[in-house]
């Protein structure tokens, strides 16, 4: 906890670097804020030095979890010491929701927000997804998460036998591939027509999967520059994937990316889903022509962009919106809908259930009309060419559907707070997938602001444990695990 506060405030100064760059006025808050989460990472670093640094099992859910939670505690600070965001309730829900990658907003007016601040809401983000690459890669498969074991394998490092080595060494590589991704794309998008300001921050949200913007109309603010979009989707699916393929593709084993059945699949999707949102978005069925902005190219190639932006922001679950894809037609909310529970690749900074997990349950579920027809034969799941444990099969299907036993009840807490059904469905399901825009008052035009406190804190809960594999965050919860053994 002590050495994350330490990188917590080290990434503040970069923030108070940029405000005293753009004298926005809150460059002494910031750095106030750096200093009280530096100190605090100090007494807590130098207070547990002599302690025992074995890390196990239970030590390892502790760690996860809290580690988000201090993060988030301490990330608020710019948003109280400057005044951005004023009130524990919305500082915490906005920083949580950066560092988890949800991407949803308290904020009603983003463009007044100090630069330093901006840039602040989008380094939590990128912290958050970097986090997460290193969370799914080196930490979850150890714990036994909702079948992450099958990862162990892929990861480019030792084995995993030891928790300590294994993260320091996928860490190295990761790192170097994400800041490298994130350094492409601002370029890129400055190239394009964007301030450098502005790419940065959207290279920052777009690489995490995190959504936040700096325009009030996130990314429909750039509808008549289809350059820029289209950049934005490229890195969107880039962060969706598994980032240990872009590892293997950078050594020049590039064949084992095509070969890679969860990247087939998760490419299947984006193109398939595509096709149909294009196919309901060209039609236009009860909706404004002045939404999709046609450009030279014509109104076909809008609708494509349209549609494949808005599939490729929702499966990935970052969350960015070129327009308000609730009000396309009825159908295509619900289908929208449904993407919130896909998610990306395991390995990606994507929230979500993810695709492996959908593709292994696919393949159990054909599987068992096998298994009633010949109840005495040995019929395994295979995925990549080789058996899948069963017990590895149990857990992901335990995840599955604790995942929609807590979206259920996500949204039923939030109908008993007031919210109507496609506001609590949509909030419940955006929340817990890490996704960003909902459904109902929470559309993609509107933001959280409207939530009740006690419906912000439940959405930051949904937000964290759905960001962390659910298991993680609700076995803390349990009276055996803090059980003596």
């Amino acid at each position: 906890m002590g050495v994350l506060l330490l990188v917590n405030g080290g990434f503040m100064l970069m923030a108070a670097l940029t405000s005293l760059i753009y004298a926005d006025g809150v460059t002494l808050d910031i750095t106030l804020a750096s200093i009280t989460t530096m100190v605090s990472g100090l007494l807590l670093f130098f207070g547990t030095r002599n302690h025992k640094k074995e890390v196990q099992r239970k030590e390892g859910y502790i760690i996860v979890t809290l580690g988000w939670i201090v993060m988030s505690l301490s990330g608020m600070l710019p948003y109280l010491f400057s005044g951005a965001i004023p009130g524990v309730t919305n500082a915490f829900f906005e920083t949580i929701s950066g560092y988890t990658t949800t991407g949803a907003s308290i904020v009603d007016d983003i463009e007044a927000l100090p630069e330093g601040i901006l840039i602040w809401r989008s380094l939590t983000h990128w912290i958050g997804g970097m986090g997460i690459i290193v969370l799914a890669i080196a930490i979850l498969p150890l714990l036994g998460i909702g079948g992450m074991q099958l990862f162990s394998a892929e990861a480019p490092g030792p084995s995993a036998d030891k928790l300590h080595p294994r993260i320091t060494d996928t860490a190295k590589r990761l790192w170097l591939i994400y800041v490298g991704y994130t350094a492409a794309e601002t370029l890129l998008l400055s190239i394009a027509g964007m301030s450098f300001f502005d790419a940065l921050n959207h290279a920052l949200a777009t690489l995490s999967t995190g959504g936040f913007s700096t325009k009030n109309l996130s990314v429909a603010y750039w509808n008549d520059s289809p350059l820029i979009q289209y950049i934005i989707t490229f890195f969107m699916f880039l962060a969706g994937s598994n980032f240990v393929l872009s590892y293997f593709a950078f050594k020049g084993k590039v064949q084992k990316v095509f070969q890679d059945e969860e990247f087939r699949v998760y490419l299947a999707f984006v193109l398939a889903f595509t096709i149909v949102a294009a196919f309901f978005v060209y039609n236009r069925a009860n909706v404004p022509v002045s939404e999709y902005h046609p450009m030279v190219l014509g109104e076909g190639e809008s609708s494509f962009r349209h549609a494949l932006f808005q599939v490729v922001a929702v499966i990935t679950t970052t969350g960015f919106v070129t327009a308000d894809f609730t009000s396309w037609t009825p159908f295509l909310t619900i289908f929208f809908f449904g993407l919130f529970f896909l998610g990306g690749s395991a390995g990606s900074t994507a929230g979500g259930i993810k695709v492996m997990r959908h593709l292994l349950i696919i393949k159990n579920g054909i599987l068992e009309f096998k298994r009633t027809l010949h109840p005495n034969a040995i019929i395994p799941v295979r995925y990549k060419d080789k058996t899948v444990k069963q017990d590895i099969v149990y857990n992901i299907i335990g995840f599955f559907v604790l995942y929609m036993l807590l979206f259920i009840i996500g949204a039923l807490v939030l109908g008993v707070l007031g919210l109507d059904f496609q506001s609590a469905i949509g909030g419940a399901a955006s929340s817990l997938g890490n996704v960003g825009p909902a459904l109902g008052s929470l559309n993609p035009v509107s933001n959280f602001n409207g939530l009740p406190d006690a419906g912000k804190w439940w959405c930051g809960f949904l937000m964290l444990a759905g960001r962390l594999e659910l298991f993680t965050v609700l076995i803390l919860l349990t009276p055996y695990f803090w059980k003596r053994t």
